[in-house]
């Protein structure tokens, strides 16, 4: 096996935020390609379509490329590229036909130092991966892998998937791939010790990186149980100690951007109840300046998360390996007020 074992977080010469608080220029933008998926994943609130009709504020669609370009162009507007552009929030970012003209203005823009997007690879094609080598555009594609065969996707994503091509198409990925780091991760709470297996054995000579994670209940109001999973209680998402911080430490160096153009607080926020602005009517620099953000960092830095009806009870908390910032928060509080 060529590849490393290696989750999609980065782990290494990670920022000491405390040190950095207020950001000029946020660290991390995720832009939404698309919030519709092609799986209806059982542990997504996107797949449940039955619940997605019921909730407001979801766009069901692809983001327009020509609200694209003015994300990318207000991006550019920062004092400095932002670190990490990632083409993904909630849905399937290759259900988008503009895609690959999005990573090529993104590219070519020069707004951030990275982009990254996180796909399931089962629209993947050669032609897709012709596109996105010549523009060498992207710097990683995580890809999210559901079962070792048609019948566990069936099961799990409640999809026909030919198990045999997603994986050539991952292989003529990787083979063609240009500077992008591939990183092939699955769920091993719901497959077999054989399965795992055998995941390493079919993803190890074709991925850089490859990782088996665990169920985490990440989506607030989200009940997993209902829908046939349920979270371990014994291990956090990528096999570490689980441990709850008490400040979110993620609304301090990121955001998101729906298909839509609203903006969201947080990278989870499926229901749009914590949205920021809108960037089809303001910058995106305005977004990360203005007063809705600001709002939700010092309540969470005023130690009231728990209380908060959406972030009370967030599973990235405890189970998604946060970085720590709660010894601060006060120090904090004083200095992004003032």
């Amino acid at each position: 096996m060529n590849a490393i074992i290696k989750p999609r977080i980065d782990l290494e010469n990670r920022t000491k935020l405390e040190t950095v608080i207020p950001l000029a220029t946020p660290f991390v933008i995720f832009v939404d390609p698309s919030d519709r998926c092609n799986l209806r994943c059982r542990f997504c609130p996107t797949g449940d379509h039955k619940l997605m009709k019921i909730t407001s504020g979801r766009n069901f669609g692809g983001m327009s490329l020509e609200l694209f370009k003015k994300i990318i162009d207000d991006i550019t507007r920062f004092e400095q590229p932002i670190k990490v552009l990632r083409l993904y929030k909630e849905g399937e970012p290759l259900l988008n036909p503009k895609f690959t003209e999005m990573v090529r203005y993104a590219r070519e823009s020069g707004c951030a130092e990275r982009i990254d997007t996180t796909t399931n690879a089962v629209l993947l094609s050669a032609r897709i991966t012709d596109e996105l080598a010549e523009i060498n555009g992207l710097d990683r594609m995580n890809i999210s892998i559901y079962g070792m065969n048609p019948a566990q996707y069936m099961d799990f994503s409640q999809a026909k998937v030919n198990f045999e091509r997603l994986v050539e198409n991952i292989r003529y990925f990787y083979e063609h791939r240009g500077n992008c780091e591939v990183i092939v991760k699955i769920n091993g709470d719901v497959i077999s010790e054989n399965d795992r297996r055998k995941f390493l054995e079919t993803f190890g000579d074709i991925a850089d990186g490859v990782f088996i994670e665990h169920i985490m209940s990440c989506w607030p109001e989200f009940d997993l149980e209902q829908h046939g999973v349920t979270a371990n209680n014994e291990f956090g998402i990528y096999g570490q100690p689980i441990r709850e911080v008490r400040v979110c430490p993620y609304i301090f160096y990121s955001f998101s951007i729906n298909s839509d153009g609203t903006a969201s607080a947080c990278f989870l926020d499926w229901e749009r109840k914590l949205l920021i602005g809108d960037a089809k009517t303001h910058s995106v620099k305005e977004i990360w300046n203005g007063i809705q953000l600001l709002a939700h960092q010092q309540m969470m830095l005023r130690n009231e998360r728990k209380q908060h009806p959406v972030c009370g009870k967030c599973g990235q908390m405890t189970h998604g390996l946060p970085d720590d910032i709660d010894a601060h928060a006060l120090e904090l509080l004083v200095k992004i007020t003032t």
